[in-house]
C-alpha cells in the first residue's frame, strides 16, 4: 500500500508539474507579432515563438500542437502573442486565424513606385505585383479611374488592414475609402471652385509639391485657381520636374520648359492629366478652401527658405524672379 501510494503521489506532483508547464504563460515585456506567409509552414512558426516570443517549452508547444492538429491548420496572418497568453491560448489564436491588422499608413508618395514599395514593406505583398496591378489601366477603370488619375484613389491616413490582404482587396478598400473622404460636404466646395474631386486632387499635388510650408497651401492655390479662372498658364515648375522624371531640380531652365508632355503647364492649358504627387489631406482641403486673393505670379524668396514672394503683375514677378536668380548665381547653384 505504502508503494501505491508513493506512486500515486509520484504521479500527482508530475501532472501537477505537467499543468504548471502547459499553462505557464509567455513572459513578454510588449505584444510580440507572429507573421506567417502564404507557404504557412508550421516549423517557421515554431521558429518564431522560440525566437521572438520566448516559447516556455518547445516540445510541450509541439505536443499540444499535435493533439490540437494546428500543424494542418496553419493560417496565414499576423497574430499578437501578449504576455500573461498560455501556450494553448496562442495555439487556439493562430489556429482560428484571429489576426491583429496592421496600421496601413504611407505619405510622402510621389509615384507608383514608391507607393507600391511603402505598401509593401508592411503587408504580405510583392511589390512588383502591386506596381504592376496600379500601372493596370484596366484595374484603373474597375474603379472608376484611368491611368493618370488612378494614383488620387489613394487617400493619405492610417488604415486598419490585415496583414495577409489581397491586392484586390486592398484595392476595394481604398475605393471605399476614397468615396467616404468625398463626401457631399467635400463635394460641394469642389464644385463651389469649379473642379471635379479628381482635379482638385490633381491640384492639390501641384500646390503641395510647390509649397515647403503648409501654411502657404491656401495662397498657392488660390494662384493656381486665379489662373485658371482667366485662361492662364499654369506654369507650374513641379510639373516640369514630373515630365522630367527629375524632382531634384533646383533651377528651371529654358530648355527644361520645351519638354513635351502632358504634364508640362507651361505648354498645356488647364490642369494636366492627373496628380504629380499622392496629394496630402491637409493640401486637398487647402485647395477646397483657397485663399482669396489677386495674385497671378509666384516665384521662391532669394533666401532659399522654401518660402514664396507672391505678386499680382508680371512687372512685380520679373523683380522677384530676378532677385531669386542672382541668388541661385551667387551661391553657384545652376541646375
Amino acid at each position: 500500500m505504502l508503494v501505491i501510494g508513493i506512486l500515486l503521489l509520484l504521479s500527482i506532483g508530475a501532472g501537477i508539474y505537467l499543468y504548471r508547464l502547459i499553462f505557464q504563460p509567455f513572459i513578454l515585456s510588449e505584444t510580440v507579432y507572429i507573421n506567417i506567409d502564404r507557404k504557412r509552414n508550421y516549423e517557421k512558426v515554431v521558429a518564431q515563438l522560440k525566437e521572438e516570443a520566448n516559447l516556455p517549452s518547445e516540445q510541450l508547444f509541439r505536443m499540444l500542437a499535435e493533439r490540437m492538429n494546428y500543424p494542418n491548420k496553419v493560417k496565414s496572418g499576423r497574430y499578437a502573442i501578449e504576455s500573461g497568453m498560455t501556450m494553448p491560448d496562442v495555439i487556439r489564436r493562430l489556429r482560428s486565424g484571429t489576426q491583429s491588422p496592421v496600421n496601413l499608413t504611407f505619405n510622402n508618395i510621389r509615384i507608383a513606385e514608391n507607393l507600391a514599395g511603402r505598401l509593401s514593406q508592411q503587408l504580405m505583398m510583392d511589390s512588383l505585383s502591386l506596381l504592376s496591378a496600379l500601372n493596370d489601366p484596366a484595374n484603373a477603370e474597375k474603379y472608376g479611374f484611368d491611368a493618370y488619375t488612378f494614383i488620387a484613389m489613394f487617400i493619405p491616413n492610417t488604415y486598419q488592414v490585415y496583414w495577409d490582404t489581397s491586392i484586390d482587396n486592398l484595392l476595394s478598400r481604398m475605393k471605399r475609402e476614397f468615396d467616404l473622404f468625398w463626401d457631399e460636404e467635400r463635394k460641394g466646395k469642389a464644385e463651389k471652385i469649379g473642379l471635379t474631386p479628381l482635379q482638385v486632387s490633381t491640384l492639390a499635388s501641384i500646390v503641395e509639391e510647390e509649397a515647403t510650408y503648409a501654411d502657404e497651401y491656401p495662397v498657392v492655390a488660390g494662384l493656381y485657381l486665379n489662373r485658371l479662372y482667366r485662361g492662364m498658364r499654369l506654369e507650374a515648375d513641379p510639373t516640369v520636374k514630373f515630365a522630367m522624371g527629375n524632382f531634384g531640380l533646383r533651377r528651371i531652365l529654358f530648355s527644361h520648359l520645351e519638354i513635351e508632355s502632358p504634364y508640362n503647364t507651361y505648354k498645356i492649358s488647364g490642369l494636366p492629366p492627373g496628380p504629380i504627387r499622392i496629394p496630402s489631406i491637409q493640401a486637398i482641403e487647402a485647395t477646397l478652401s483657397p485663399q482669396q486673393h489677386r495674385y497671378l505670379f509666384m516665384c521662391a524668396k532669394e533666401d532659399l527658405s522654401g518660402r514664396h514672394n507672391f505678386a499680382t503683375t508680371h512687372a512685380e514677378h520679373a523683380r522677384n524672379a530676378a532677385a531669386y536668380q542672382r541668388a541661385l548665381n551667387t551661391r553657384g547653384i545652376y541646375h
